[in-house]
Order: structure tokens, then sequence, then C-alpha cells
């Protein structure tokens, strides 16, 4: 398990609380809410989006506690009364949590994250969840697409010098559960089991007076299986030399730079040509998952993605919001809410999520019931499972066990996709989203 600070409450922006202290004021802190995370739209070009972070918003919630230094910091800053300052050193979140399982498709307005518990303690989680969720999943949806990309081949996330440091580890995770094979952090190997792996860089080379003395050194400390790169003068002529240290057993060679699909032909050429068939090529040159693309006919072996994949290719966040959908009325019955502005309209009451599938398995739709409306069918799949029953974390989402669930299923639920999706080219929403209504009239969003 991730080794979390002894406070996470203060990971939240101040008018979460400054609203928490005005519903204690005017007695609506204990009013029942619903609150739902959601995204209006994918990122522009994207057909798909896969959730990720929602086993370690969990863990986040286990340390959302105030002690005395956090609340002495409240204190004299007055940031809220002396009443909430009391009701926060009390706080443990007693609600429930219901959501989209960690690695799940989702799409426009699929309601991934559904918080029933009072104003009070739900409205405090918002900047919480929203900055796990939205990271992580920005991650793990550019990370399917390069997994798909690949077409069987591994990858390597390498990227933690492209982010700060807890995103690194974060990100790690998340490409981990959209389908990469290992990471080079060694933070996310220890807190959340992803394979790791790493040999030398440049600097290795550069630090011998010959390549040569370089790969000697290398092959000596860590075997013939290892993997050499091959790049910093000369390939061809450190290929040879590679080879002729290692012999024809070499694990492997990497290559950072040039004209990809050009060298790698070359050098996939030269190792034959030495007797080292069995030798890999790794490239690791500023990729995404167009380079990944194009490379699919040329013999590469394995990627390694930095940059491209902790920065979400191109999109670091989804665009998920938080919204109050459905509070409850002096009567005990459920009223749907919602926001109206244009552009940001958000769509009010209690939702049921359903994967539309055909009879062969394949995803044709999103259904959403609201308000008790029955959807579905024999083959279709539910999407929501319980997170947080009456304030307790199920545990079997969290940790090591819930990173290797998420991954199990995201390449579960991947394989449900037309084949169209899985193009790279700009396009609509893989599935649409339907809602339908307790009459039984659908529109879609």
């Amino acid at each position: 398990m991730t080794a979390l600070p002894e406070s996470t409450a203060f990971l939240t922006d101040q008018y979460e609380l400054t609203m928490l202290d005005a519903s204690l004021q005017d007695v609506t802190a204990d009013r029942e809410c619903i609150f739902e995370l959601f995204g209006r739209k994918l990122p522009y070009g994207r057909r798909y989006g896969i959730v990720a972070g929602t086993g370690r918003a969990m863990e986040l919630l286990t340390h959302f506690r105030f002690h005395d230094e956090e609340l002495e910091f409240l204190r004299k800053r007055r940031v809220v009364s002396s009443t909430a300052l009391d009701w926060l050193a009390n706080y443990r979140f007693s609600g429930s949590i219901r959501g989209y399982r960690e690695g799940e498709l989702y799409f426009p307005n699929s309601p991934l994250l559904e918080v029933r518990s009072s104003f009070a303690e739900g409205v405090i989680l918002e900047t919480l969840f929203l900055s796990v969720l939205n990271y992580d999943s920005a991650v793990a949806s550019a990370a399917a697409r390069m997994v798909s990309a690949a077409g069987g081949r591994p990858l390597a996330e390498m990227g933690s010098r492209r982010t700060s440091e807890r995103s690194a580890v974060a990100a790690a995770r998340a490409a981990y559960i959209a389908g990469f094979s290992a990471t080079s952090n060694l933070e996310a190997g220890r807190s959340w089991g992803v394979p790791t792996m790493g040999t030398a860089a440049h600097s290795w080379t550069l630090l011998h007076e010959t390549e040569e003395g370089a790969f000697r050194a290398q092959i000596q400390a860590q075997g013939t299986g290892t993997t050499l790169l091959v790049d910093t003068y000369d390939v061809r002529e450190a290929i040879e030399t590679a080879v002729r240290v290692a012999g024809p057993e070499l694990g492997g060679i990497r290559l950072d730079s040039g004209d990809l699909p050009v060298l790698v032909r070359e050098v996939r050429e030269q190792l034959d040509s030495l007797g080292a068939t069995n030798t890999t090529i790794t490239v690791t040159n500023d990729l995404d998952e167009y380079a990944i693309a194009g490379l699919q006919a040329v013999p590469v072996d394995s990627y390694g993605v930095g940059t491209s994949v902790v920065t979400g290719s191109g999109h670091v966040a989804c665009g998920f919001v938080y919204k109050l959908v459905a509070r409850k009325d002096e009567a005990g019955e459920w009223v749907s809410v919602a926001k109206k502005a244009p552009g940001k309209a958000s769509i009010g009451g209690v939702k049921v999520p359903i994967r539309r599938r055909s009879e062969r398995g394949t995803a044709t739709a999103e259904l959403i019931g609201l308000n008790g409306a029955p959807v579905g069918d024999a083959d279709d799949r539910e999407l929501w499972v319980d997170y947080v029953t009456d304030g307790e974390v199920n545990e079997k989402w969290l940790g090591k066990k819930g990173v290797e669930a998420a991954r199990e299923h995201c390449t579960r639920a991947m394989k449900e996709l037309p084949r169209t999706a899985l193009r790279l080219r700009d396009g609509d929403a893989a599935l649409e989203t339907v809602l339908v209504y307790a009459d039984g009239s659908r529109v879609e969003l």
C-alpha cells in the first residue's frame, strides 16, 4: 500500500470548507445528498476513456482526517468558524460510494462515481476525488491507445522525469492498469506492485574511456541478458561491439534516437547477420500512440514511453466534474437537482448505468436509468461496484490486489469495444450514451 501522509484532508480547496461552515450555520449540513463525478464529453478526438485512480482515491479517503496541525492552521487563518472546527475534528466519512470499476471504459456523461452522504460529508471530498481521477484516467486513457497501437508488443512506462514526483507514481500505476508491462519508477513498484525495469543511460557510456569498456562493465554487472544502449555514438559500430563482447546471447539493445522505421530494420538485419537472432530491439524515442502505430510493420520488440503517457498524450486531465445531482426533501423523497448553465449543464437524478451489449458480447451503448427506470437485459453488464458502504471501505479495491484486479478488468472491457473504436484518428465516442426515463422514453446524450 502507498506510503500516505498522516492526513490527506488538505488536498482540497478552501471553498469546500467554507460551504461546509455555511451549511452548519443554516442547518443544511445533514441533508442527505447524492454527488456525482462525471465528464460531459471525452477529450477532443478520443473515442473512449479508461477509468483509473478510484482505488487510489479510496485509500486517500481513509486518511482524510483533520488532526491538530490541520485544525490549528484553519484556526489561525480564520478559514472557518469554531463550530466548523469542532465538526472537522470528528470527521469520518460515514456515507456510501459506488462507481465504475477501475479499469472500466467510460463515455460522455457516464456516472463514474456516486457519493451518498450528508451534504457536509460529501461536499468536502470534491477536490480530492477530482484531482485523482482526472489525472489517473487521462494517463490510463492515453496508455490504452498506446497498448492498442503496439499490437501485443510490450510497453514500459518511463516518464518520471517529465512530471512531478508524486504524479510519476500515479502515472506508472495508471499505465499499468491500462496494459503497460512495466515502469522505471521504483516507488510504483513498491507501493502498487508494478513490475520495474531499467539498465543504463547514455551517461554510463560517457563515463568510460570507450564504448566497449562500458558494455563490458555492464555485462559483467548484469549478465549477457542485459539491454545495451547503442546510439551514444555510431549505432552500427556499437552493435558490432555489443555482440562481440556479449556474444550472440546478448539480451537486447535499445535505440533512443534516429529515423526509427529505417534504423530498426537495419539494426535487425545486422543483429541477425552477427548471429544474435534472439537479441531484442527496444525503442524509446519520444513515442506516442501515433509513432507506435507507425512502427507496426517494423521489427520492434518493445517500446519505452515517457512524456506522452505521463501527460495523457496531450490531454493531462479528463474534464471530470463533481456535482450535486439529488437531495432529499423534508418528506424523505429524492429531489433531482442540476446545473443549467449553457455548455455546463448537468443531469440531475438518481442513476443506474448499464453497458448494453450484443449477443456476441460487443458493447453497443451506455444506458443510464434515471430515478428508478429499468434498464438492461441478459446480455448487458452492470457497471457500478461498491467502494464504501456506510463508511467502511471495501479493501478488495485497494493496494496491489486492487491494481491487479483493475488491470485484468481493463483487458476484459477493452475486448468488448467494436473494432472501429480502436482507430486512432479523430471520431465521435465509440458508444452512444442513452438516458432512460421511468416512463420508458430515451434520450441520446
